[in-house]
């Protein structure tokens, strides 16, 4: 019988064959939203925007909503890849629509106007939601 205290790392592969692949694909996220927004999401947050934190991070928040349900549901690692995937393009859409709702979105973000940034952040987690939802059988 083992101590209630013993730690077991029986679980450990399987959570790396998961989580690895998450990580490659949260940096993936960040860098393809990065190149494909007008500002420099990176530079302006650096430089204490805190409308670029609130847009970005939001941004990333939908996109790791479905990711988490894709690791629960996924019957294969392909299937979480493919699944993840598909949330991150999700998500870039969702930028690319939003900005068709706030004329010149990039520039008031990077005059750190917090009312157009909650509005892409809250409009990210909604769809990020949304499409977790979906991602279930």
């Amino acid at each position: 019988m083992s101590h209630p205290w013993t730690l077991s790392l029986a679980g450990l592969v399987p959570f790396l064959i998961y989580f690895i692949p998450a990580l490659v694909l949260v940096v993936c996220f960040g860098a393809v939203y990065s190149r494909i927004t007008p500002h420099n999401e990176f530079g302006l947050i650096k430089a204490g925007n805190s409308s670029a934190a609130i847009a970005f991070g939001g941004s990333l928040i939908g996109f790791v909503l479905p990711l988490c349900t894709a690791i629960v549901h996924a019957v294969s690692l392909l299937d979480f890849i493919i699944w993840g995937v598909i949330a991150l393009i999700v998500q870039l859409l969702t930028f690319t629509v939003v900005r068709l709702f706030i004329p010149e979105l990039s520039r008031r973000i990077s005059d750190d106007q917090v009312a157009a940034a909650l509005f892409v952040a809250l409009s990210s987690v909604a769809i990020g939601l949304v499409n977790a939802a979906c991602m279930t059988p």
